[in-house]
């Protein structure tokens, strides 16, 4: 695949390209993000990116040439996996999850990703979407018992519109509310987040408040991942060392991600040519592209421009 876009790259006048090379995070799944097969898809990046560039210098598009390399998400180990469904039907939910996509009878939907990332979605006989104050007499038992797992790190559940509950197993839980762009996280029983209270905070001040943490912009990262209406009512986020599946995975994971963790949050950006700002989110690279095109940025499209 990389032979083939160095090659149409070089032969076509191609204003944009975009090219996935996806051995990285297949094989690191396969045999840990530090194994030699890994170093082996990196090098398929590495030398693709050489070719494009060698080519660049020798047809003189290199100056007016970006190249951009990053990834959406980080890796790390895995020793433990916790068979969520499994765990829920023992508790005698019935559940629709990987890979039955069809169970009229269900109680809750369980969609793993990741998989350190489980979003679970309760009262599904319901016409409209329900929030945590209307779910929790129902469901309070299910996320205590779920929230006392060694697997479960953090667990979020939408409250309104523009507020989420945050809870952890031994730092207590926290709210967080936004609104106009502007973010506040007050601790209650404890401070899951390990941020201390923030209050009316722009979205640069929560990057800030949050960047040498074990959960890098957790604060916005968490208030857009609650306020999406495709969303769990209970969302979890995977311990150090553990995912959420145990079965129906073409090759077991020994390294996974989707968690808010630093290894799985944080990624490189690698750019030829120095941004005017500094890059702080992977959604900045959407309209930092638009801006290197010469194309407009559309009004609401999600992301700060570094150029």
């Amino acid at each position: 695949m990389g032979r083939e876009v160095a090659r149409r790259l070089r032969t076509e006048k191609i204003r944009f390209a975009f090219l996935a090379l996806t051995g990285i995070d297949k094989t690191s799944h396969a045999a840990g993000h530090e194994s030699a097969i890994v170093l082996e898809a990196m090098k398929i990046v590495d030398e693709t990116v050489a070719t494009i560039r060698a080519d660049a210098e020798r047809d003189g598009r290199w100056s007016r040439m970006h190249l951009w390399i990053t990834s959406d998400h980080g890796h790390s180990p895995v020793k433990s996996h916790e068979d969520l469904v499994a765990l829920i039907e023992h508790w005698h939910y019935r559940t629709l999850a990987h890979p039955w996509a069809f169970n009229s009878s269900a109680d809750v939907a369980v969609m793993v990703s990741g998989n350190a990332m489980a979003h679970l979605y309760l009262q599904l006989e319901a016409p409209a979407r329900m929030l945590w104050p209307a779910l929790r007499d129902r469901w309070q038992q299910l996320s205590d018992r779920l929230a006392e797992r060694s697997s479960v790190d953090l667990m979020i559940m939408p409250v309104s519109g523009s507020s989420c509950l945050v809870r952890a197993r031994e730092r207590g839980s926290a709210t967080l509310d936004w609104a106009d762009g502007r973010y506040s996280y007050r601790c209650e029983s404890g401070d899951p987040l390990g941020l201390g209270n923030l209050e009316s905070v722009d979205a640069g001040a929560a990057y800030d408040a949050a960047a040498r943490t074990d959960y890098p912009d957790s604060v916005v990262q968490i208030a857009h991942l609650a306020a999406s209406p495709r969303s769990g009512d209970i969302i979890l986020s995977a311990a150090r060392d553990w995912d959420f599946r145990a079965r129906y995975e073409p090759i077991p994971h020994v390294s996974s991600h989707g968690a808010l963790h630093r290894e799985h949050m944080l990624v490189p950006l690698l750019l030829n040519r120095p941004p005017a700002t500094t890059p702080r989110r992977t959604v900045d690279v959407m309209p930092s592209a638009l801006a290197a095109l010469g194309s407009s940025i559309p009004a609401g499209l999600d992301g700060t421009s570094y150029m």
